[in-house]
């Protein structure tokens, strides 16, 4: 049987079914060949030479190919249809070539996992495509060399610095310049007027003041309250009437069915999804067969699925509904070189009710079905409408908009979401007639100001890089996963906020790297990367004239020191940094000591930090995140009852409070970090005492007389009985929990793991030889426990109908045949010989510590070299 080779096991289960026992339908799972992450596997000194290594979880997958090939040398490759898809299978028949020497290897793809797609695919194999493969393979030997080049720089002359990308950090300065000019904004105070009117009938509605003193009013006109109350007094000293009522019509068209990066906005928008959340559900409903491959630039649709959405539509909604020619949709994206179709459903009449698939999928699944029957359906018709309301002199003029919807067309069946407020006015209004007069109700300002620009969302941020030419669809996911695993961007409210060091890795790039986190050179870059996948380019010459000048911009900063790096970032971040004060005074000016500069420093452990340069008579710090009074330097709070000084400090994990100072004898003397949610500033000597004479004794349980205790830990507040924890919702309950109220959030907190005491299905008696005899639920089903001895239940007797006669014949059975014998008293040498093997165990532990840390320093290194 001809062996065929695909990505998942899901995407193999699916294409067996229309295959049948003709073929065998292996799973490579993804990628078996990577670039080993260490120095040297692209070689520039032998035009990019790549070393290549099987990974060792894929070695038992290219093995179950390579068995499968002994009975049928005929290798089908069918991965995804994209640049990814051609390079695993390309990595495929290299690492099968051993094996294939007498093969006949071809190349299949197919859109969508349908008995058709596939069996018209098998019918048309074709050759590896080598020009998608080049693509792949510049691309990945430009991730390795920036990520292995880079990072390094990174960690020598920036202390906390994780690494850099060739793409993520680029993605990483949009964020940080959003940022920029959030905090560089001020914000415009300005004002408007309104006035609830009605007409002769009664019938209110609501207009806006255009017209003042006789001219057109601008935004910024009434710029304060003295000027919006004499519009006021305006509008309500004049009678006024409607000098014209216009009517037009409008249509809206739907959008165009989803592509990748229009997917993800949606999702991040409708469904809370992010980019990675996203595209995993989306890859199971492709696997599964229920919809086209979900990475691609195109929104073109097959003809034939045209027309069976426009029947679907006709079917759901209405021959009104459809539309008397199919709608056409261009693709507007440079040279797509991914798949080529729209994400769609592979069958338009499966409505999202009926998928048995878990709840995340249907609701994308729903996405998608919606957005692809309304690309093919009607416009929408309404009426918009524009009242204007004057005075007779001509100086006071209101204008009232609204529309009325006709037809709803598509939006019967879907409308796009929007990130922010598009001030888009759908209002509805009364029948009005010119020459009636209006009657005012009510005339009020209102307040304005300017807004910033809104922070960016996983939506808005794959739709600028999409609008830069920055990544592609099988890459936004994991740029924008990466950026925030390695918390360079952290996701508040949706909406992403860089951290200290992403703003520090950012200035240090565009400092000494400028070209490389160029929003027009990464984009030029991948248009070479196009031009490589449509054969016009040769790959390893745009890896020569890359490295040439990265080299160059390497070596600029081999002499680099810390020092010189830090007085630069100061300088760049230095409105960030240093905001300008309420008082007009310097803001670089030590707050503590009012004599030293503050300049961003390094702890020792690494990370920065804002210092004062008058160091050490002054010990001013805070977070480079904070502002200036957030966190103050040493500043002592009192003595205890003994006499001893109680300081608060800031370190690099932020404020705490300290008993003492350190000293030879007592080098960490007593402290306690700042709870979240306190404010440092407000920080008095009760408050640090109550800090440090934690854990709070509450008292004796009232069961065992086992003392109860509450604290703060490193997963927050908590009491404590003996080795059980419990959570506390809140910090200040440590200081004010009673005994009854401790012992009820003891109890409430569910047992798991050893600690929990199992149910027993059933209580037969005491044994013979004394103990419980029970019946219990276990992980393989349930069985008799005897002491030590567990017993299972064979498969015709159930718990209910056991008796203590046939408990005893399976515990004498497993007793028996295991050796066991039931829990008894130790004797006292026991405990020794435990004892005694404790450290062989110790130093098996540490071993076994050490392999999973090499292991994970080479994993890092090997994140730290490609893009995503």
């Amino acid at each position: 049987m001809p062996v065929v080779v695909v990505e998942s096991p899901a995407k193999a289960k699916t294409i067996n079914k229309y295959l049948g026992d003709d073929y065998t339908v292996l799973a490579s799972f993804g990628h078996v060949r990577d670039l080993p992450p260490k120095d040297g596997s692209v070689d520039t000194d032998a035009d990019f030479a790549m070393k290549w290594e099987v990974a060792a979880e894929s070695k038992k997958h290219v093995k179950a190919i390579k068995d499968a090939l002994a009975s049928d040398p005929n290798l089908i490759l069918a991965t995804d249809p994209d640049r990814e898809g051609e390079a695993i299978s390309w990595h495929l028949r290299e690492a099968l070539a051993s094996s294939l020497k007498k093969a006949q290897v071809s190349r299949v793809t197919f859109n969508a996992i349908t008995r058709n797609a596939v069996t018209e695919a098998m019918a048309n194999p074709r050759d590896i495509d080598q020009p998608l493969v080049d693509a792949y393979l510049a691309r990945r030997a430009l991730d390795y060399l920036v990520g292995f080049n880079l990072s390094p720089v990174l960690w020598r002359k920036l202390p906390g610095a994780k690494s850099a990308g060739r793409v993520q950090s680029v993605a990483l300065r949009i964020i940080v310049d959003r940022e920029m000019e959030i905090e560089a904004f001020r914000a415009r105070e300005y004002w408007t007027v309104h006035a609830t009117l009605a007409t002769p009938k009664g019938d209110e509605y609501r207009a806006q003041l255009v017209t003042y003193a006789g001219r057109k009013l601008e935004r910024y006109d009434l710029a304060n309250e003295e000027a919006a109350r004499l519009a006021v007094k305006a509008v309500e000293s004049r009678d006024l009437k409607v000098t014209s009522v216009t009517s037009k019509p409008a249509s809206r068209n739907p959008w165009p069915p989803f592509m990748t990066s229009t997917l993800q906005q949606e999702a991040s928008r409708k469904l809370g999804l992010g980019a990675r959340a996203c595209m995993s559900a989306a890859q199971r409903l492709y696997e599964a067969g229920y919809i086209t491959y979900m990475r691609t630039d195109g929104i073109d649709m097959a003809p034939e699925a045209v027309m069976a959405a426009r029947d679907a539509i006709k079917a759901r909604f209405g021959e009104a509904y459809v539309p008397k020619s199919p709608r056409v949709y261009k693709n507007k994206a440079k040279n797509a070189q991914e798949a080529h179709e729209c994400i769609r459903p592979t069958d338009m009449m499966l409505s999202p009710d009926k998928l048995n698939v878990e709840p995340e999928q249907r609701k994308l699944y729903d996405l998608i079905w919606k957005r692809t029957l309304a690309s093919q359906m009607e416009a929408a018709r309404m009426e918009r409408t524009t009242v204007e309301i004057g005075s007779a002199d001509g100086q006071v003029g209101l204008r009232a908009t609204g529309q009325v919807m006709l037809f709803d067309g598509f939006l019967k069946v879907y409308d796009q979401g929007t990130d922010d407020d598009e001030g888009e006015d759908s209002a509805r209004l009364p029948q009005i007639a010119q020459g009636e007069p209006a009657a005012k109700r009510a005339v009020v300002p209102e307040q304005h100001f300017t807004q910033p620009p809104p922070r960016y969302t996983e939506a808005t941020l794959v739709k600028r890089m999409e609008e830069l030419g920055i990544g592609r669809p099988s890459t936004y996911a994991s740029i924008v996963t990466t950026i925030q695993d390695r918390e360079y961007v952290r996701k508040d409210k949706n909406r992403l906020i860089p951290e200290d060091k992403g703003r520090l890795v950012t200035a240090f790039l565009v400092k000494y790297f400028p070209r490389y986190v160029s929003y027009d050179f990464t984009a030029e870059m991948e248009g070479e990367l196009d031009d490589i996948s449509s054969g016009e380019r040769e790959y390893r010459e745009v890896l020569r004239r890359f490295w040439r000048d990265f080299t160059a911009a390497l070596e600029g900063t081999s002499e680099l020191r810390i020092t010189e790096v830090l007085e630069a970032i100061d300088e760049a971040l230095a409105p960030h940094l240093y905001p300008a004060r309420a008082d007009g005074g310097d803001p670089r000016e030590c707050p503590l000591c009012g004599k030293g500069r503050l300049n961003l420093k390094t702890a020792r452990s690494g990370g920065a930090f804002i210092g004062c340069n008058n160091y050490p008579e002054c010990r001013y710090t805070r977070p480079i995140s904070g502002a200036e009074g957030e966190a103050v330097g040493d500043t002592v709070l009192g003595l205890d009852p003994e006499g001893i000084e109680i300081s608060l400090k800031t370190g690099r994990f932020g404020p705490y409070v300290q008993r003492g100072e350190a000293t030879a004898e007592q080098p960490k003397p007593p402290r306690a970090s700042i709870p979240k949610g306190w404010d440092a500033a407000s920080m008095d000597l009760e408050k640090a005492l109550m800090l440090l004479n934690l854990p709070r004794e509450i008292g004796p349980h009232p069961e065992d007389g086992v003392m109860i205790e509450a604290g703060i830990g490193r997963y927050g507040p908590y009491v404590k009985h003996g080795s059980r924890y419990a959570n506390l919702p809140e910090v200040d309950e440590v200081f004010t929990i009673g005994m009854n109220r401790a012992v009820e959030v003891l109890a409430a907190k569910p047992q798991r793991g050893r600690a929990a005491p199992a149910a027993a299905l059933a209580e037969l008696g005491e044994h013979p030889e004394g103990g419980a005899v029970q019946v219990l639920s276990g992980r393989y089903g349930p069985y008799v426990k005897w002491g030590k001895v567990n017993a299972t239940l064979p498969r015709d007797v159930t718990p209910e109908s056991l008796t203590m006669e046939q408990a005893l014949e399976l515990i004498s059975a497993k007793a028996s045949k295991g050796g066991k014998k039931p829990a008894a008293k130790k004797a006292a040498k026991e405990p020794a010989k435990a004892a005694a093997k404790k450290p062989a165990a110790r130093k098996t532990a540490k071993a076994a510590e050490k392999a999973p840390a090499r292991t994970a320093t080479r994993k890092a290194a090997a994140g730290k070299a490609t893009e995503g």
